[in-house]
């Protein structure tokens, strides 16, 4: 008799002890959750109070700049715009016609790039806008009228790379890119990566590379002065735990290979003690 209640103890214990278990695996899953959505507590993000002018990027040394420089008497403009013959075959009669392509300008660590007939002009920590109409004045004594200029960054590039689907190198063609937007082109973050640890790696002025740490997950980000990428930057998505331990099986699958594996254990011992 004694022996009897002994082994059903024994077993309400077991059970107990498994129910426990797969209670403690569904609160695991739960927390892990919480770290996956972007933008957490958002409801709760205050209006902005202050007014921020829409981001526009700033020219740096070693970017590659096509400038071109328009007027109505295009014979006045041609001095002030640096152009090289590209040579073209057109036709079945294998005929070639030469076009006219601007030719880059490379910043320099001075941030100045040298302009044809007005020499030196400093471009470096300036946006598109003032870049143009610094270009605009400095050919106010060589002009009659007031000119089109027109600058384009041919290097605006950023790199994203670790814990996404598809890393890579992507060029902007806009020369304005976010964070999401960022990631969007990358493939968006697997399961993996620590949306709370995420590393920017952005070169100053002085170019030196500073590292900042982000958190996908605060709302607040957006109105991090990190939130739109400048040229060169790079997005490191940093690797949890999990990845680092086994690449090779899932997380989600490794779980549950060792919780089955857990609770077939319990499950042969019940059956041996009530044998």
């Amino acid at each position: 008799m004694k022996k009897t209640i002994w082994k059903k103890n024994k077993i309400e214990f077991i059970t107990l002890f498994a129910l426990v278990f797969i209670l403690l695996l569904g609160n695991s899953s739960c927390q892990s959750y919480k770290n996956i959505p972007y933008l957490q507590n958002s409801e709760y993000l205050l209006p902005d109070s202050i007014t921020r002018p829409l981001y526009d990027a700033r020219i740096q040394p070693k970017d590659i700049l096509t400038i071109s420089v328009h007027t109505t008497n295009p014979e006045a403009s041609l001095p002030f715009n640096l152009t090289v013959a590209n040579v073209q075959q057109q036709g079945r009669a294998n005929a070639l016609t030469t076009q006219s392509a601007l030719l880059p300008y490379l910043v320099d660590n001075n941030g100045e790039i040298d302009f044809p007939v007005v020499g030196k002009i400093k471009m470096g920590g300036l946006t598109k806008n003032e870049a143009e109409h610094t270009i605009k004045k400095a050919l106010r004594s060589y002009l009659t009228e007031e000119p089109i200029v027109t600058i384009r960054m041919e290097n605006y590039k950023i790199t994203v790379l670790g814990e996404v689907a598809r890393p890579n190198t992507f060029t902007i063609a806009n020369e304005k890119v976010n964070i999401f937007e960022a990631l969007a082109m990358a493939g968006d973050l697997t399961v993996y990566g620590i949306r709370e640890n995420v590393k920017l790696i952005r070169e100053n002025e002085m170019g030196q590379q500073d590292i900042v740490t982000l958190n996908l997950n605060d709302a607040s980000i957006v109105r991090s002065p990190y939130y739109y990428l400048q040229q060169n930057d790079i997005l490191y998505i940093t690797p949890n735990k999990v990845k680092a331990k086994d690449s090779d099986i899932g997380r989600t699958t490794s779980t549950w290979i060792s919780a089955t594996s857990i609770l077939i254990s319990i499950a042969s011992l019940i059956v041996n003690i009530v044998r």
